[in-house]
């Protein structure tokens, strides 16, 4: 029989996605020109790194809203990321391609984080 207790925030499917994302990113971002390495490179992977401390960080916390509070800086960091992949789009250092998988890992995230937010909601 198979254990579906969350016991870690690695448990938690936004986590989960999100944890996918931050990999998708820093993978996507490598092709960067150097010039960015200071700057939307490391913006980018800063906010995505965000998302998965903040779900982390809001796991451990003892109160609803707490928690509740962390996951709504998660899907901040979320908006940060969904915006900073079209500017990199929009300016020739992402591709169609990979700005499509990165959109898509982004609104599962969301998704994901806005039912965990929704449903902690009902406890508060």
């Amino acid at each position: 029989m198979e254990d579906n207790r969350i016991r870690s925030f690695t448990d938690l499917n936004a986590w989960k996605e999100g944890h996918s994302l931050v990999l998708f990113i820093y993978e996507i971002t490598e092709n960067f020109p150097d010039k960015e390495r200071f700057g939307l490179t490391s913006q980018i992977r800063r906010a995505a790194v965000s998302i998965t401390s903040n779900i982390s960080e809001g796991f451990n916390r003892e109160s609803m809203k707490e928690k509740i509070q962390f996951y709504s800086i998660a899907r901040g960091s979320l908006a940060e990321v969904q915006n900073q992949s079209l500017i990199a789009k929009d300016i020739g250092f992402l591709d169609e391609e990979n700005f499509n998988k990165a959109a898509c890992k982004t609104i599962i995230t969301s998704k994901l984080l806005s039912g965990l937010i929704k449903s902690l909601k009902k406890l508060v």
